[in-house]
């Protein structure tokens, strides 16, 4: 990956077009078509190919981050989200609005099986350190699943919690320790943390309105947390479980999904209803830029990125 330019892809859901920022420059290099409402750009597991998911377009665009030439899109049901377990067996396709996890073959993408879910808005998801569950959040029912993913039949739901009214949770990411899952709720306006194991809320963080996205620092010490109903970014101490500082926004916005850059400087978010893109200063929290892209955009990624393979999203690496 070292060869790779560095590059911001930004998915424009109500658009259909994928804008790719040279963070070098803060300028547009690229802008191309994909299918209806692309919602996320994933990183393949073995870090070789960039997907485009479009949800409505049922389609994953392959773009090659080596050359920046994107593919024919391949036909996939609803993929509004894709993961890849950390064993590299599955590809998880999150079909939200068909209420299912279809697991896949990581590199050709064909269905091995699905698992139909009973909650409303299956969206976002992390992994257990040990890889044998997933956490995932269900936003319009307010509710958790817990996955076992080498059960005796394959995948299987082992465990449903429904959170304190009001709920929506959002973005799911493990603790760099694998200690505390955190799940970003927007109605809520906070962050709850998780015990995996037992299954069971330990806390809540309150951080801003909206809260959406969840970054981890590249030094592993912060967890960002965006607030997307107020234009802020808190910042979340991971080892006091505690928020420490909050930026807000120069100018407002509506700071959504992104990552880190591979040096750990920026942090890179969509601003979702308002068109644009932001970088912020992990240092300082002050708005570096505000890049203008297309309508609605959602899932950036910023890659390469340091990591050994891809556990999807739109940049969660191990």
């Amino acid at each position: 990956m070292a060869a790779f330019p560095s590059r911001i892809y930004v998915p424009n859901s109500a658009s259909n077009t994928v804008d790719v920022i040279d963070p070098a420059t803060n300028a547009i290099v690229d802008h191309f078509d994909v299918g209806a409402e692309p919602q996320h750009v994933v990183p393949s597991y073995d870090l070789k190919t960039l997907y485009v998911a479009s949800d409505l377009g049922n389609s994953l665009t392959p773009i090659d981050p080596a050359t920046g030439a994107h593919g024919a899109p391949i036909h996939v049901d609803d993929p509004y989200n894709l993961y890849f377990t950390p064993d590299g067996r599955y590809a998880v396709v999150v079909a939200e609005r068909l209420a299912r996890l279809d697991f896949r073959d990581p590199h050709t993408l064909a269905l091995v099986t699905s698992l139909p879910v009973a909650c409303s808005g299956i969206d976002h998801m992390d992994f257990s350190a040990d890889g044998t569950y997933l956490v995932a959040s269900c936003e319009f029912s307010g509710e958790m699943l817990k996955v076992a993913l080498d059960g005796p039949n394959g995948p299987a739901v082992v465990g449903a919690l429904r959170l304190a009214a009001p709920a929506k949770p959002q973005d799911v990411k493990l603790s760099p320790d694998g200690s505390v899952f955190y799940i970003a709720d927007m109605d809520a306006n906070g962050v709850w943390e998780l015990d995996g194991a037992q299954f069971s809320v330990i806390g809540f963080l309150p951080t801003g309105l909206g809260a959406h996205g969840l970054y981890v620092s590249r030094d592993s010490k912060d967890l960002y947390v965006s607030n997307r109903g107020e234009g802020s970014v808190s910042v979340v101490d991971l080892a006091a479980r505690a928020v420490r500082v909050k930026w807000q926004i120069a100018g407002g916005g509506s700071p959504d999904m992104g990552g880190v850059s591979a040096d750990g400087t920026v942090l890179w978010l969509s601003g979702r209803s308002n068109s644009e893109v932001y970088a912020i200063d992990t240092a300082t929290g002050e708005l570096r830029a505000r890049i203008p892209v297309g309508e609605g955009p959602h899932g950036l990624c910023v890659y390469p990125q340091p990591g050994r393979f891809s556990l999807g999203h739109t940049g969660v690496f191990r």
